[in-house]
């Protein structure tokens, strides 16, 4: 009965996503015939209908919603302990999940993922890039282990650890000299064509404050959704951009151009959903993702 009852909490998630029975059938490589007659004896043995059939989309019920809810969770739960069982703490196999915004990419994943893989050779690692509210969402979710972003209002049940504090500055191409010395004062960035990352991101959002607390408002002639296309787009044009000094520092073909006054420094944190089975891979990417930053020479968290 356990087994099927697992198997009932899949299938009413699948047509509560789908909100189709045809779909949810494909996707779990059954008829739509069997979908049905397993939900219809799921809501016999709870005593309660949990879909409404009546629309042209499968909705769930008031009572649906809730059993949902909590389905989700046990799976999640579920899932969480098979990984455990089979956590492994010599180290010599192990898998970790972890998500990060952009930014880090150019940067930070490299790095971080050559000294895990020196290190543990057995860990593998799964790498996702996405925007920070999606990061948190799929650690509430047990979709991910581990995240890097920044510090901020997080949702409850995420726990954040301070890991390096980031600065951003103005860059240009090597090719483009400016002539006037010293800091460039921020209201002459009124002039200046930049390209930036596009609004979707937490470093987009933070640039655009800065600008906002100053009351400028530069021409925005390009908007890239990746740091390569940024920096490509810099290298061979006179356009500006804004990029983590990190990047800057290690690019050749980059320029940094002091600001007056500077923009702002931002935390970046690593992310947990608090409560979570810690892994001994998750253990040791944290260990080894604090020392990275403290040998390459990162800025402590405030």
């Amino acid at each position: 009965m356990a087994v099927l009852e697992l198997r009932h909490l899949r299938y009413l998630l699948a047509v509560a996503e789908h909100g189709n029975f045809t779909r949810a059938a494909e996707d779990l490589h059954i008829s739509q015939p069997t979908l049905s007659q397993q939900i219809k004896q799921l809501e016999r043995t709870l005593g309660v209908q949990l879909l409404d059939r009546t629309g042209r989309t499968v909705r769930l019920t008031d009572a649906g919603a809730v059993y949902t809810d909590h389905a989700r969770r046990a799976l999640r739960d579920l899932a969480a302990a098979e990984r455990a069982v089979h956590d492994v703490h010599d180290l010599s196999r192990g898998h970790l999940r972890l998500g990060f915004t952009p930014t880090f990419t150019a940067y930070l994943i490299g790095p971080l993922t050559a000294e895990l893989h020196s290190r543990h050779p057995g860990i593998s690692l799964t790498l996702a890039e996405m925007p920070q509210d999606r990061i948190e969402a799929a650690l509430l979710a047990d979709d991910l282990d581990l995240g890097i972003a920044f510090t901020g209002s997080h949702p409850p049940g995420i726990t954040a650890t301070p890991l390096f504090t980031e600065t951003l500055g103005l860059v240009t191409g090597a090719q483009c000299t400016r002539t006037t010395p010293g800091p460039l004062p921020v209201h002459a960035m009124q002039d200046e064509q930049l390209a930036l990352l596009s609004g979707d991101f937490a470093t987009r959002s933070h640039i655009d404050a800065y600008f906002a607390d100053h009351r400028i408002a530069p021409r925005i002639a390009v908007e890239a959704n990746s740091i390569q296309a940024l920096t490509e787009i810099v290298r061979r044009t006179p356009l500006a951009t804004v990029l983590p000094d990190a990047i800057t520092h290690d690019h050749p073909h980059l320029t940094p151009i002091p600001l007056d006054p500077p923009l702002p420094t931002r935390t970046v944190t690593l992310l947990h959903r608090e409560g979570a089975y810690r892994s001994a891979a998750g253990r040791a990417f944290t260990r080894l993702t604090h020392d990275l930053v403290r040998t390459r020479g990162y800025t402590p968290p405030p």
